[in-house]
């Protein structure tokens, strides 16, 4: 079975770190045999000869097979899009409970029975599209969300272990340690202070982002925002913890998320929310690219390829968010969507054409 590398064009990975190209941030990353750092393809630093240099389609790929994040492009900050969005399903919502801390305390089992397949199936997907085990996965999302809190935040080293879901501080410890041969205190280089359960991070996401129509989407479903502000209330039964989120854009593409939490270990489950509400993980480029095969659409996506589907804070459906299809008058027509069948759809509603409008302009074309 093909793994993530080798559905890599090596080369034309190499071509695009040469020229540092955005449009490549977050699809790959690099690994250099000489340093055994990887490194996000925008990285400033020199670029390696090409006989030093591999290319792998996630940051867990890249830290199964003993490479260590690089401290000057940080791939932590990178958007959340790797080369499987899109492709798998399964692959998709694993990624989302991983997200949200399932192999924390539980399992592979009971992740893989979670989603209706077998335990050796969800690995082989997961060394297909990531390159990657799901626990090494979910180590490298732990360890990814520390450095960000390490940077970004004030919190104490304990409570940057509890908030990005390590079981210990000594694990916490330990596994910095034999990452990058230096405990986790010696990234940071600030003084900490005394956490009061408020933490600010930023989020990336890949442009174009049509914010004003996210913020009136939100809105218009019963949201709280106001100057600019989306604000929610977090919940023992839901969220695990009590308190208040809220989130804001920023310059750079980014999201700024301030969350005040009763226990931090609900935190990487508040942020999974956060990014799927603000739909971070898009990809506009192969959106518009698919999408663009229906005549109809293809001017609509061109003139809007920002737009994003706002997601539910709770959502426990068994498909993809990107491929559901509300109007079903829509589906025959929306099977050369996929998996963008949903977006395919917001493009239909913002240009004022509904279903009813759509089957009769292609009754008149199957007419002429």
């Amino acid at each position: 079975m093909e793994n993530a590398r080798d559905s890599l064009d090596q080369e034309a990975c190499y071509r695009a770190v040469l020229t540092r190209d955005p449009r490549f941030d977050g699809r790959f990353f690099t690994c250099v045999k000489t340093t055994g750092i990887y490194c996000r393809p925008v990285c400033p630093a020199r670029t390696p000869k090409r006989e030093n240099m591999s290319f792998v389609a996630s940051a867990a790929a890249a830290e199964e097979a003993g490479f260590r994040a690089c401290l000057r492009c940080r791939p932590e900050t990178a958007p959340d899009m790797g080369a499987w969005r899109g492709t798998s399903n399964t692959v998709s919502r694993a990624l989302g409970l991983i997200e949200a801390g399932a192999l924390d305390e539980g399992d592979v089992d009971a992740l893989a029975a979670r989603l209706g397949v077998g335990e050796r199936h969800l690995r082989r997907l997961f060394r297909q599209h990531l390159g990657a085990a799901p626990v090494s996965v979910a180590q490298t999302r732990r360890v990814l969300l520390a450095k960000a809190l390490i940077h970004q935040t004030d919190l104490a080293m304990a409570e940057v272990a509890l908030a990005s879901g390590f079981g210990s501080v000594r694990r916490f410890n330990e596994t910095f340690q034999g990452l990058y041969g230096r405990p986790p205190s010696a990234l940071r280089r600030r003084a900490e202070k005394p956490g009061d359960g408020g933490v600010r991070l930023s989020l990336p996401y890949r442009a174009p982002y049509e914010i004003e129509a996210m913020l009136a989407a939100l809105t218009a479903r019963g949201e709280t925002v106001v100057g600019g502000v989306w604000r929610r209330d977090l919940t023992a039964d839901v969220d695990g913890a009590t308190g208040e989120v809220s989130a804001r854009f920023e310059a750079g593409n980014r999201l700024s998320v301030s969350v005040a939490v009763s226990d931090l270990k609900a935190l990487p489950g508040v942020l999974a929310r956060v990014r799927r509400v603000f739909d971070l993980s898009a990809d506009p480029e192969a959106i518009q690219r698919d999408l663009s095969a229906d005549g109809l659409l293809a001017p609509l996506v061109r003139a809007r390829p920002g737009l994003r589907l706002p997601g539910d804070w709770i959502d426990e459906a068994a498909d993809m968010a990107s491929d559901r299809l509300d109007d079903e008058r829509l589906a025959v027509r929306a099977e050369q969507w996929r998996p963008w069948r949903a977006y395919g759809a917001l493009h239909l509603r913002e240009a004022g054409i509904d279903s009813a409008a759509l089957m009769e302009m292609d009754d008149e074309k199957d007419a002429a």
